[in-house]
């Protein structure tokens, strides 16, 4: 399941690197309270076609993640399934062929933070628009209502990858969120903000009153004008990853 830089179109220190900020990813995924118990699964594409992906070994608690532990599978080697510490079956659903039928996407973070969890769970859970944080997603978010139990069927990943589209963010419903992005960094910094943004909107929902929810137009300029804002992403990691080094560096072995 594991193999060398050669055969990717990531290498060298660059390959390095991702197996680093990935590996970062999952303990900081612990420490805002994301992780669910050993489950749930974050991947990074390494060849140009998506095919090639890293991705974290079964059961394995995302708080002892490290860099080193990451396998590098093949979306189209289903005999990866065959080996020791492979994926569960959901993980290689969902992950493995997203990357094969979006090979644009690079990054999948998938897991069932509180609020992203406890909107993916109402009859309408849409991102409504009502604010900066909320108003991220508008026009980019990808729904998906045809949840069917535990995610471990080929159809179940073709469905979601077909749902997702060309958005940046999938809610999955009755299940959790999967945000995307070109780096770790910037798929990390919207799994952080559609957390926050599904915050505001559960507590907006659970005073009963209705939501003054921003126009089609006000709610597009808001979205748009986050692009100007694109390197808060790297900055924040950066930020995070400082944080976990004098803690627990552990995660870059």
């Amino acid at each position: 399941m594991s193999g060398s830089t050669s055969s990717t179109d990531v290498a060298g220190n660059d390959f390095a690197q991702l197996r680093i900020d990935l590996a970062a990813a999952f303990r900081l995924c612990v420490e805002f309270g994301w992780s669910e118990s050993v489950g749930n699964h974050f991947s990074a594409a390494v060849s140009a076609d998506g095919k090639r992906f890293l991705m974290n070994p079964k059961w394995r608690h995302f708080g002892s993640i490290r860099a080193s532990d990451l396998l590098l599978l093949d979306a189209d080697d289903p005999t990866v399934m065959n080996g020791p510490a492979a994926p569960d079956a959901s993980a290689w659903t969902i992950h493995g062929t997203l990357h094969r039928e979006c090979p644009a996407v690079r990054v999948l973070l998938h897991c069932h933070p509180p609020y992203a969890t406890a909107l993916s769970t109402l009859r309408d859970p849409s991102m409504k628009p009502i604010d900066n944080n909320t108003a991220r997603f508008f026009g980019a978010l990808g729904i998906d209502l045809g949840f069917g139990g535990i995610a471990d069927e080929a159809e179940e990943g073709t469905r979601l990858a077909q749902s997702l589209g060309k958005n940046k963010t999938l809610i999955m419903g009755n299940h959790g969120v999967t945000c995307t992005g070109e780096t770790v960094a910037e798929a990390f910094e919207d799994l952080y903000f559609f957390e926050k943004a599904a915050k505001t909107l559960i507590l907006a929902y659970s005073t009963g009153q209705a939501l003054n929810i921003l126009s089609d137009e006000v709610a597009q300029k808001t979205a748009e004008g986050w692009h100007a804002y694109k390197g808060m992403a790297f900055a924040h990691f950066d930020y995070l990853k400082s944080k976990l080094d004098q803690t627990d560096a552990s995660y870059r072995e």
